[in-house]
């Protein structure tokens, strides 16, 4: 792991206050970051609106600033603009975005309502202050940086959330092509090929020798790449790793497949389709990392069937059902477990939040405050909350489903889960070693589960026809 200079110390976060003679007159201003709101008349706060810093630290707990972002949330949805502006004041004071981990989990939700209410138009008062948003800070996805293959692959050795899904799917790749001469891997992965130069480099070892290689990657269109970014095209990141895998002796073809997952991926299966047609005897191994729950989750349409009954269809079902018609030799999901695929904003936000804590608590084992990477790290962290609360339609891209929900889907498609092996349960596990305590590894049925104090955090599955 790369070594840091010691931590510079946060920031200080001033404490606002309403004005004394009026101290229920707060009114959203979202000119200067660090003062949101000035003094307008408003309802009284229920109560009694709190105006010292003893009062407001009542409300610096995790469940109490979930409570207000839910309650802030609802009050957005509902056009309470009054309640609105004073549930967001005490937010603004009590999790200034430099804070702990809770803090800066709850300010970048704070950011993600306020970029909500300012699209919808749904609070007039945030309508109007669109315009100032957007000029005291750049868009989440300016804002973000764009990797170097070097960069980007030292930044997800920083931590387990990637490398596990990485070390599993190619344990269970290396079983189930064992044999085969020619290997075809589609790669739906939204860390760019990072894994595969480790499954390269463990290919060209094979006590029968190396095959064949032909990897498609996918790579989405219509903006809709979640973070982390890539700074190059990925013609130039396939001749990267085609000279790397001609230095490990490994035959390599590479191919992109430009394609959205608004569609359910329909140029991928199409293309996979007529390949299908002119190879013979190779593996087809699909490794999905972190990618389907990028599929709308809503319906694609509905049907009549015979009997006068009407039935709903599923992207995410159709995509699933077309991979098992391919009759792939192996299918490897590796997504992170929780729920965001609810309609309504107050539940995603709840799911969001009692989820993405564990980024925030994590970081502080690997990166120090102030660290150039650490603020990489954490912009990705913001643009997600952001995605799940403040986009709708085709732009929520981040709707996460539990594994298992992916597991019933699987089934449901003709699938059978294919569990893993000791040896990759133990190339897990010296992985793991290699990071915090915090991170364990959990055995769920036929599948592995990495944990952060116990919580589940990302799952891997693997799957046959």
């Amino acid at each position: 792991m790369m070594q840091f200079s010691s931590q510079a110390a946060p920031p200080q976060h001033t404490l606002l206050k309403p004005n004394p003679n009026n101290i229920n007159g707060l009114f959203l201003d979202l000119s200067s970051p660090n003062n949101l709101f000035h003094n307008r008349p408003t309802r009284p706060w229920p109560g009694g609106f709190p105006t010292s810093s003893k009062a407001l630290g009542s409300f610096n707990t995790a469940g109490c600033m979930e409570q207000l972002l839910a309650h802030c949330a609802s009050a957005v949805e509902a056009n309470d603009a009054t309640l609105a502006q004073q549930l967001l004041w005490v937010l603004n004071n009590i999790a200034p975005p430099e804070g702990d981990s809770n803090q800066r989990l709850t300010s970048a939700f704070l950011r993600a309502l306020i970029s909500r209410a300012s699209k919808s138009g749904s609070c007039k008062i945030f309508a109007s202050a669109a315009g100032a948003l957007a000029a005291t800070a750049s868009t989440l996805s300016d804002a973000l940086h764009r990797f170097s293959a070097v960069e980007l692959a030292s930044f997800v050795d920083l931590t387990p959330w990637h490398r596990f899904g990485y070390s599993a799917a190619n344990a269970a790749i290396l079983e189930a092509v064992e044999g085969f001469s020619t290997i075809h891997v589609v790669d739906l992965s939204t860390t760019h090929c990072m894994q595969m130069p480790t499954l390269i480099d463990a290919l060209s070892n094979r006590p029968e020798g190396p095959p064949i290689l032909r990897l498609t990657a996918v790579s989405l269109t219509d903006g809709m790449q979640p973070p982390p970014l890539l700074d190059m095209s990925y013609e130039e990141l396939g001749a990267r790793l085609v000279n790397f895998a001609r230095s490990r002796n490994v035959p390599m073809e590479f191919r992109v497949i430009h394609s959205s997952p608004s569609d359910g991926f329909s140029d991928v299966l199409d293309q996979l389709r007529v390949q299908q047609l002119v190879s013979d005897g190779e593996a087809l191994v699909v490794n999905c990392q972190m990618m389907l729950h990028c599929i709308p989750e809503e319906t694609a349409g509905t049907f009549s069937s015979s009997v006068g009954l009407t039935s709903c269809i599923s992207l995410r079902s159709m995509f699933l059902k077309a991979l098992r018609s391919l009759e792939p030799t192996l299918v490897t999901i590796i997504d992170e477990d929780a729920d965001f695929t609810s309609p309504d904003v107050v539940a995603r936000l709840r799911s969001a939040f009692n989820y993405l804590w564990i980024p925030y608590d994590t970081v502080d084992t690997f990166l120090p405050r102030g660290s150039e990477q650490r603020k990489w790290y954490e912009a990705g962290i913001s643009w997600k909350i952001e995605n799940v609360i403040a986009q709708e339609g085709l732009q929520r891209v981040e709707r996460l489903e539990s594994k298992g929900r992916w597991a019933q889907r699987m089934r449901n498609a003709g699938f059978r889960a294919l569990g893993f092996g000791e040896e990759a349960v133990a190339e897990v596990k010296g992985m793991l070693d290699e990071h915090s305590a915090g991170w364990g590894l959990k055995r769920d049925e036929d599948d592995l589960v990495l944990t952060w104090k116990g919580h589940n955090v990302v799952f891997a599955t693997a799957w046959v026809p």
